[in-house]
């Protein structure tokens, strides 16, 4: 196994024990299972779990992934933040409607459809982050040069 793919791995598979771990917690004990009102709006508990995980893990798989994962990244950082948060961004979209189809569709306790939605989100996330946010830009200066031995 590569030593980025296990650093990947053991840096994910930590946020995402927090992730899960935090919305488990917050679920079943912060909003106590029931309809969390803010104002006019009204958000279901597995949604209103969902964000408060996000507004703690956001932050730790970032620098996880900047500073131990994809460290021979050349992009700056202000470039790998922006790349970041639009990946979130979708994770987040593909989180709300995962957990929206297996808990109001499919009738699948919140938990678990949380590590289900996870590992589809992971899997998303993973090649995204190699191939486009923290991906190794190629010096235009650097050259080639090939050397052809005899046989």
């Amino acid at each position: 196994m590569p030593l980025q793919t296990f650093r990947y791995a053991a840096c994910g598979g930590f946020n995402t024990t927090l992730d899960i771990l935090i919305f488990f917690i917050s679920y079943n004990f912060i909003f106590d299972k029931q309809v969390v009102h803010a104002g006019r709006i009204a958000i279901s508990p597995h949604i209103a779990a969902f964000l408060l995980a996000f507004f703690i893990t956001f932050p730790v798989g970032f620098y996880l992934s900047r500073y131990v994962v994809f460290t021979e990244s050349n992009l700056r950082g202000r470039t790998q933040l922006t790349r970041y948060f639009l990946l979130v961004l979708a994770c987040i979209a593909l989180n709300y409607m995962f957990l929206k189809l297996f808990v109001e569709q499919f009738h699948i306790y919140p938990t678990i459809s949380k590590i289900l939605t996870t590992v589809v989100v992971v899997a998303f996330s993973y090649l995204t982050q190699k191939h486009y946010t923290f991906k190794t830009r190629v010096s235009q200066n650097t050259k080639t040069i090939k050397i052809h031995l005899p046989d």
